[in-house]
């Protein structure tokens, strides 16, 4: 065992965890003691934790409270799959139904519905039993789920005939109910898109679709909230205006405390068994988005058309969280190896001379020596094979994939290194070989601090090569011609819209088309002409990447200038595709030769370029090595 648990109330440190280790010991704490609540600094170590239980022990159940992914304050609300999951997540831990639960700090600062709201609007039909349509309508409307033709996403919900489509919140698949008057005869997952059944099931749980109400109590509770919380007239904000039409504005989960008489905490909906354990950093973490917070409070406050609610109302205070979490039972993580104040390995070693020395660092892990390969060197894996002579220890090395497997197991191989295959890393543990290889997306490797075994990633022998892959992808990423958002084109950019051709961003302009302020983005054409297209529309823009942008040729609005242009392109597309199929087709007719690629100097050689590839110098070469 890596860790001990305290009892409830108690604390007690632990670690230091370097690299993924932390993943190890909470697995291993998992064996014995359930659940456990792992919080994390952000929510990238979040992601991180539920890649590597799955891979330290794939039988435990863990799930991940996700945060809504918006700034504080921002007015677009977070996408349904992301409060689709929280609310799977606050269900099994209402219930008690997890092994391991993962949340990001800064995510269980903010105040959540009334444990009982959940509880009250959670409903559950089973193949056989009965179900009155007209009862399921309200029920789905009490739960805040939209009527729609055709379903496609959670929180929708169809009826045509005796047939009921609902895409439950928490579900990865939406479901078809197939009624006899009003016996539930058959229930089937179905595929959103091409609406044909997939599997029986014998029940559907439906949770709300939101994490607020929306029935004529909650918004009337709303409006009572808002007027005691806001100074003015009420009538002149437009989330005020929107909650009275019974529709939820963007951005309107940041005013969730008005829909409710008390919010809960995220404790609120733990066990009171369960056990917390804390990453390092938490305080750092905590400080800095409360302080970021404030700061955009500060920004919108005097928005007299769009006020904000306090800090405090939205958020649980510092003091506020740390004393939630305080009945429970917890353990803190200490610094890693890495960090100040804390030993490195080769400290570790040394002082491991005293048996009591031992004893006080076997709950702890320690970075590894360098391993990486040097691709000039005439054996390029020697810090490995130095490591391998002279570790007490077993050592699992971790191929990215099972592709990355075979290629290091050849590669291994020339260096007289034979790794014995790993499945898992139940495998490894109950295996004696003292070298084995296995595939898994480890963040970092790790030694015990006893010795006992390492674990060694692909990080670890290609440091630089990684860093490069990384940098490639996001150059690949920012390449792309369709904008991402209005922060990336300025004002006179040239852009293209999809169905108008090119011209010229002016800035965006807001008009009321009946349905309140929308924001359009002004595009300029020839002749003066002005095209307004709606921000939802934004999909349809793309940037401009011909000549000069100050020279770009404006198209005319109506002139089907635009659409001779996109023909006359398609045509020569045409042509060049059958010009490379002929090629293509003389090349498979010809006998070529296989030419044997050995990767380490291949590697030596990609060192000796000067420069950074670009992505379709990067895509060319990795090509040419996949015809070789």
């Amino acid at each position: 065992m890596l860790l001990v648990a305290p009892r409830p109330g108690e604390r007690t440190r632990a670690g230091p965890f370097h690299g993924s280790s932390d993943a190890l010991a909470i697995a291993e704490l998992a064996g014995s003691v359930r659940p456990l609540l792992a919080i994390t600094a952000d929510a990238s170590a979040a992601q991180r934790l539920i890649v590597e239980l799955a891979f330290f022990a794939p039988q435990l159940k863990t799930c991940v409270f996700p945060d809504w992914e918006t700034l504080p304050y921002d007015q677009f609300s977070p996408h349904h799959d992301l409060v689709s999951e929280r609310l799977a997540t606050l269900y099994e831990m209402m219930r008690a139904t997890f092994d391991v639960a993962i949340v990001p700090v800064t995510t269980a600062l903010a105040r959540l519905m009334p444990v009982d709201y959940l509880a009250a609007n959670t409903f559950f039909f089973k193949q056989g039993g009965k179900l009155a349509p007209d009862e399921l309508r309200r029920q789905c409307t009490i739960a805040g789920y939209t009527h729609v033709t055709q379903v496609v996403a959670p929180g929708e919900y169809s009826f045509r005939g005796g047939l009921i489509d609902i895409f439950p919140m928490g579900s990865a698949l939406p479901y078809r109910i197939d009624l006899f008057d009003e016996d539930i005869d058959s229930i089937r997952s179905f595929d959103v898109d091409s609406q044909r059944s997939i599997y029986k099931v014998n029940e559907v749980r439906l949770l709300p679709a939101r994490e607020f109400p929306m029935d004529e109590a909650a918004q009337t509770r709303f409006r009572q909230n808002f007027r005691i919380k806001f100074e003015g007239d009420p009538s002149k904000s437009r989330v005020y205006k929107d909650i009275s039409k019974g529709v939820p504005s963007a951005g309107i989960e940041y005013y969730l405390p008005l829909f409710f008489d008390a919010t809960a905490r995220f404790t609120d909906y733990l066990p009171a068994g369960t056990v917390i354990c804390a990453a390092h950093g938490l305080q750092e973490a905590v400080d800095a988005f409360w302080q970021d917070t404030h700061s955009r409070y500060a920004t919108l406050r005097g928005d007299r058309a769009n006020p904000v609610m306090p800090p405090h109302d939205l958020f649980l205070a510092p003091e506020e969280f740390f004393a939630s979490i305080k009945p429970f039972a917890r353990v803190e993580y200490a610094g890693t190896s890495s960090e100040p104040g804390v030993e490195s390995s080769q400290q570790h070693h040394a002082r491991l001379s005293t048996p009591d020395a031992q004893l006080a660092t076997q709950r702890s892990t320690v970075a590894l020596p360098p391993l990486g390969v040097e691709r000039r060197a005439e054996n390029p894996l020697h810090r490995l094979s130095q490591f391998l002579g002279s570790y007490q220890g077993r050592v699992l090395l971790l191929a990215d994939s099972p592709g990355r497997r075979e290629t290091m197991q050849d590669f291994l191989a020339e260096y007289e290194l034979r790794p014995a295959p790993a499945a898992n890393f139940e495998d490894f543990r109950t295996t004696a070989a003292p070298f084995m290889l296995g595939v898994a997306t480890l963040h970092t490797g790790f030694s015990m601090a006893d010795d006992s075994f390492a674990v060694i990633t692909e990080k670890e022998l290609y440091a630089t090569l990684a860093r490069n892959r990384s940098a490639r992808e996001t150059r690949k990423t920012t390449a792309e011609g369709m904008l991402r958002d209005l922060s990336e084109v300025k004002i006179g950019d040239p852009v293209v819209h999809e169905q108008h051709g090119i011209g010229r961003f002016l800035g965006l302009h807001s008009m009321d088309l009946g349905e309140g302020d929308t924001e359009f983005l002004t595009l300029e054409y020839a002749n003066s002409d002005k095209l307004y297209v709606p921000v939802s529309s934004l999909h349809l823009i793309s940037r401009y990447s011909g000549a000069s942008p100050e020279q770009a040729p404006l198209h005319t609005l109506g002139s089907g200038q635009w659409e001779k242009a996109k023909k006359k392109a398609a045509a020569q597309a045409h042509d060049t595709a059958a010009e490379l199929l002929n090629l293509y087709a003389q090349r498979a007719l010809r006998q070529g030769h296989a030419f044997t690629l050995q990767h380490h100097d291949y590697e030596a050689f990609s060192e000796g370029f000067p420069f950074e590839e670009t992505p379709d110098q990067a895509a060319a070469i990795k090509a040419t090595l996949d015809d070789l």
